[in-house]
């Protein structure tokens, strides 16, 4: 991560990934394999560990060089001009990172804390609405549906949701709101042995600010957009308000925030049906009001209603509070405690009326002469509630140079959690399901210790040393029970649950040796300890425990950078990545009419080797950066159909080998060309095809899911003056299969995965030093694009903030 001190651009201080438990561990340390990691890493972790880490908590004054009061451990940051002297690799980050910043997004579009990547290179989230609850990174190989290979971090805490794989467990953006990030940084790949295998696609590390002095702040959004499909033709609005407190009082600092969001969304699904060639009958409905449409494969297909998620009115609430205490000019402690509510109410409707008028939601109707049936629950209304609690604790030092330690824990619990689905969509209080998902979170705990040299009149600076143990423990236990009154009726009879536990334990150690003046040497190794128990399913009154599982690895790497001139730095890097199954893969299941859904304990951990070239080049008062890269990964983890037995199973299984390969190239640069005009840019080709797959040979040389041949980003800022400025960018996303088999000829509709081209604006103008007002549009154009749900339709925004 580079950082030049160009007008607006701050020094970029990047995080590492840590995380927490808030309970002794309950398995002995890589127990039963010991014999074989006491060889590897005693000789070299206990004497350079222990002497350094316990002083560093101790006396850590001893190593004090007038640390930073926000640097990040190890204390790294480059300030550069654009003939700026070569340039200091973090040794935490070996590979290709992008960084935007407060100053740069302040300029945007930004209500949800996840909008701050949105224009990124190579990577997209998957934000369906405004407070979208299921909104996840797509980078590289990794699809907008493989929750599990992305981590997300903020301060060190642990975001990422990995109790399962699928668009249900996005991060916990929730957790941070944007009016306190500082920076984020996104690194690409999984080349650094601090990470688990988890940082396959990429890890993002948010960085949030403390106060240095007395601060309030209040900021007050509203949004609107108009949306037409189908027979849906109308405005859906929302609103946001939040509001910080903080100060500095001597060694003691805090921060306060408290955030509402409010908003209904646009039809997120509709009921579709095979256009039918049945003729009516005498006993059937006549109605109107259907829809007709060429579905994703072209096959003709009848809208008669909103369905599912629907149209989603969620209300959101978050509560942040940050505290540190420096014990020292080197020593400091922090807590954090976030809480976050939300409520949603998703709406159905039928377009279907009869001929008194009348709608219909289910039964035998006749459209334009042929017979329907319309299920019971294809038109099924659903709501819910949720809250969530993160806490955190941290003890570190931050010294500029030689040892420092840092202790890190966190705890996040789903203390509350209800998800109510009626049996039907006609109105009333009929009978539906309700699920518990109370007790489901994770925990997690990392200790590290780092060594930062001085460098000497040469330019060398030696060993850069991490040493660490990581531990997390995720757990969930869901149940579901049949209802008399869907909306807020009791539990009656039970029908299904499922449950089990996963757990993580790792050692890793990593060096960052300069051995010449212009050549550094990245190189590490990760062994990690899983382990998946407590498994088990219960369907109809039968509960069927699962055996414990486990698996051990060494997972290498090793990066090599060449400072060509002051300006230019070429990179080789490769790491060997294992992501192990969540909890979600392994044990939840079901039994969905003739077809069999289930759980599949067996899973083995996805196998990855990454591959990556880069050169980043400081020019025109900017970076430029190209890579090459190449992801082969075995035993790809993904829902899909076996269609070699019969009947033919879906679930979570291994798909024999992915292979992912493309070229990114990335310009961020300030004053370009003009004063006051702010640029970033970015251009990316991937190509993911699977190599092998025995379930499914159908697919063996198809492009994998949802991963778009091409992206490109543009946003282009000019500031006026140091008051006014206007932003005007553009996102792209190419061709892109929304089945493995690549059958979906028709993407650009509802249920296909749609290539876009989308356009943004926004201006900002500060009345005066303490507030600025804004105004806003996304989808400027109001193209009409899809990930199966369609995306919001054209979005104004308006917005007010007041600093003290």
């Amino acid at each position: 991560m580079f950082n030049f001190a160009l007008r607006r651009l701050p020094f970029c201080a990047c995080r590492g990934a840590r995380g927490v438990s808030l309970q002794p561990l309950p398995r002995p340390l890589l127990s039963g394999y010991l014999p074989a990691i006491v060889p590897a890493f005693v000789p070299a972790f206990v004497p350079a560990f222990v002497p350094a880490f316990v002083p560093a908590f101790i006396a850590s004054s001893a190593h004090a060089q007038s640390a930073s009061a926000d640097a990040a451990l190890p204390a790294i940051s480059v300030s550069a001009n654009a003939a700026a002297a070569p340039r200091a690799v973090d040794p935490k980050l070996p590979a290709s990172v992008e960084t935007v910043t407060r100053e740069q997004f302040d300029n945007w579009n930004v209500v949800n804390t996840e909008d701050v990547l949105k224009y990124m290179p190579n990577l997209a989230v998957r934000k369906r609405f405004i407070g979208d609850l299921n909104s996840i990174i797509a980078v590289r190989g990794t699809s907008n549906t493989q929750s599990a290979r992305g981590l997300v971090y903020a301060d060190g805490l642990l975001l990422s949701n990995l109790l399962g794989n699928s668009y249900s467990f996005p991060p916990r953006w929730s957790m941070v709101f944007p009016d306190e990030i500082q920076q984020v940084d996104v690194i690409y790949g999984p080349f650094s042995a601090l990470y688990p295998g988890n940082s396959l696609g990429a890890t993002v590390l948010i960085s949030t600010r403390m106060p240095k002095q007395f601060e309030a702040s209040a900021d007050v959004k509203a949004f609107t957009q108009h949306f037409s499909l189908f027979g849906v033709n109308q405005n859906f609005n929302g609103s946001e308000a939040s509001a910080t407190l903080g100060n500095r009082i001597g060694k003691f600092s805090f921060l306060l925030g408290v955030n509402h969001l409010e908003n209904t969304s646009q039809p997120l699904q509709f009921a579709t049906l095979a256009k039918s060639r049945t003729p009516a009958k005498a006993g059937d409905t006549p109605v109107t009001g259907a829809y007709f449409y060429n579905n994703q494969t072209n096959t003709p297909t009848a809208v008669p209603g909103v369905n599912g998620e629907g149209i989603e009115h969620t209300v959101q609430d978050q509560f942040k509070l940050k505290m540190q205490y420096d014990f020292t000019p080197t020593l400091q402690a922090g807590f954090t405690l976030g809480y976050w509510h939300q409520t949603y109410n998703s709406q159905t409707s039928s377009f279907l009326r009869d001929a008194n008028g009348n709608p219909v939601y289910s039964g035998k109707v006749a459209i334009d002469g042929y017979e329907y049936t319309i299920p019971a629950a294809a038109l099924a209304p659903s709501l819910g509630h949720s809250e969530n609690w993160l806490y955190g604790v941290s003890l570190k030092t931050r010294n500029t140079t030689g040892w420092n330690g840092e202790a890190i824990a966190s705890y996040y619990d789903v203390s509350n959690s209800v998800a109510r689905t009626a049996n039907s969509g006609a109105p009333g209080n009929g009978p539906g399901t309700v699920l518990f998902g109370d007790g489901a979170g994770w925990k997690t705990l990392d200790l590290r210790s780092t060594y930062t040299p001085a460098t000497n009149q040469a330019g060398l600076a030696n060993h850069a040393l991490s040493f660490g143990y990581h531990y997390d423990n995720y757990f969930v236990d869901n149940e579901s029970y049949n209802t008399l009154n869907w909306r807020d009726g009791a539990a009656t009879s039970f029908a299904n649950a499922f449950a089990g536990k996963t757990q993580t334990q790792a050692l890793y150690a990593q060096d960052a040796w300069r051995f010449l003046p212009r050549w550094k040497l990245v190189y590490g190794v990760r062994y990690e300890d899983w382990q998946a128990y407590g498994g088990s399913q219960s369907l109809g009154g039968t509960t069927l425990p699962y055996s414990d599982v486990s698996q051990q690895h060494f997972s290498p790497k090793a990066s090599l950078s060449f400072d060509v001139t002051d300006d230019l730095i070429l990179r080789a890097s490769i790491g060997r990545a294992y992501r192990f199954p969540t909890v979600g893969e392994l044990f939840q299941g079901q039994i969905n009419g003739s077809a069999i859904v289930n759980n599949n304990p067996n899973l083995k951990p996805e196998d990855d080797l990454s591959k990556e070239l880069s050169a980043e080049w400081a020019h025109w008062n900017g970076v430029f950066r190209f890579s090459l890269f190449q992801d082969d990964v075995k035993n790809t983890i993904f829902s899909q159909t076996d269609t070699t037995v019969i009947p033919n199973v879906t679930n979570f299984q291994n798909i024999g080998k992915v292979r992912s390969r493309g070229v990114e190239t990335s310009y961020s640069g300030q004053d370009v060309l003009v004063r006051g005009l702010d640029l970033l840019a970015s251009v990316a080709y991937t190509q993911s095809k699977i190599i092998a797959n025995a379930q499914n040979p159908a697919s063996v040389g198809k492009y994998f899911y949802r991963i778009p041949l091409w992206r490109a980003n543009l946003a282009a800022t000019y500031h006026f003056d140091e008051r006014a400025a206007l932003t005007l960018a553009a996102r792209y996303s190419g061709r892109q299969y929304n089945t493995l088999t690549n059958t979906d000829t028709n993407p650009d509709v509802f249920g296909g995965t749609s290539s876009y081209t989308v356009a943004d604006a926004k201006f900002s103008y500060k009345p005066t030093r303490l507030s600025e007002i804004g105004v806003g549009v996304d989808n400027l154009f109001d193209a009409r694009y899809f990930v199966y749900h369609p995306y919001p339709g054209r979005t104004f925004y308006v917005e007010a903030k007041l600093r003290m």
